[in-house]
């Protein structure tokens, strides 16, 4: 009974067995104080029934030892209930095994408290399958420090739903890995403030593909600094869509570079405005291929200043057609 269970101390109760403990009822557990529960092993602990463990109280999970904690097995992780659960500290969390961490039901994670969330480990993080991964909530994402973010997989960026992405900080973002940023999805990208996008480095805009690129919204293009912009690969460019490109503001037309320029195509500099294109540097237009010219309108060419129209080259100039010559000479006399 628990009268007779509540006179023994923690010694005696450490010399029980593996077979003996399976005749407790959850009522006798239950009635354990946290000193009596100190003295069982961990091979008893880890030998309770599920039915068992479900008797444990939050008090006793509380006062559970490390030793203790890897007794148990991942069924018996999956057994808590999320009362239970909230039991058990940040540090205790901390030194279960990936093999435990996999028997935590979704229902569970999403009941982890960020002070529970801190204390999980960067490679616990990473052996969450995805599902288990989709269920943390936005503001326990957000918790994530950039170690914890390390350990990640771009599967589990894959798997996160717009809002929860947007729990996400400009700094968490920045720590992702290009592996990480390789999982996001166009929709994630869209979905982007220009505050978490500003937090994206040139080295992780560069590792963007194609079809994430095409998710990029005109305000985030519009919001890249000069030095984010610097990281668009001359494919990422090519792969910008006339509307995108009618986003390039003055300010990042006049840091393009010459090999980011030759990406773009005469529809796209036919898309520029002439507030957008009277911004390129000499030496940009001077690497515009004759092909490209064919896009810069008499307009554009009457925007640009003299010491700009005097760096078309000579055979640019012989690309161009009878209307443009005629505005490039209005323009340098």
């Amino acid at each position: 009974t628990t009268t007779q269970l509540g006179g023994l101390s923690s010694t005696q109760l450490g010399a029980i067995g593996t077979g003996q403990v399976a005749g407790l009822t959850t009522t006798e557990i239950a009635a354990l104080t946290t000193t009596q529960l100190g003295g069982i092993t961990a091979t008893v602990i880890g030998a309770l029934s599920t039915t068992q463990f479900g008797g444990l109280t939050t008090t006793e999970l509380t006062a559970l030892t490390n030793t203790q904690l890897g007794g148990l097995k991942s069924t018996e992780i999956a057994a808590l209930t999320t009362t239970q659960l909230g039991g058990l500290t940040s540090t205790q969390l901390g030194v279960l095994t990936t093999t435990q961490i996999g028997g935590l039901s979704t229902t569970d994670i999403g009941a982890l408290t960020t002070t529970q969330i801190d204390g999980l480990t960067a490679t616990q993080l990473g052996a969450l399958n995805t599902t288990q991964f989709a269920s943390l909530t936005s503001t326990g994402l957000a918790e994530l420090s950039t170690t914890q973010i390390g350990g990640l997989k771009s599967s589990d960026i894959a798997v996160l739903t717009t809002t929860q992405l947007g729990g996400l900080t400009s700094t968490q973002l920045g720590a992702l890995t290009n592996t990480l940023i390789g999982g996001l999805t166009t929709t994630d990208i869209a979905a982007m403030t220009t505050t978490q996008f500003g937090g994206i480095t040139p080295t992780q805009i560069g590792a963007l593909g194609t079809a994430q690129i095409g998710g990029l919204t005109t305000t985030e293009i519009a919001a890249l600094t000069t030095t984010q912009f610097g990281g668009l690969t001359s494919t990422a460019i090519a792969a910008l869509t006339t509307t995108q490109v009618g986003a390039i503001t003055t300010t990042q037309i006049g840091a393009i570079t010459t090999t980011q320029l030759s990406r773009l195509t005469s529809t796209d500099i036919g898309a520029l405005s002439t507030t957008q294109i009277s911004n390129l540097t000499t030496t940009g237009i001077a690497a515009l291929s004759t092909t490209q010219i064919g896009g810069v309108t008499t307009a554009d060419i009457a925007a640009f200043t003299t010491t700009q129209g005097s760096a078309f080259t000579s055979t640019q100039i012989g690309g161009m057609s009878g209307a443009q010559i005629t505005a490039l000479i209005t323009l340098v006399g």
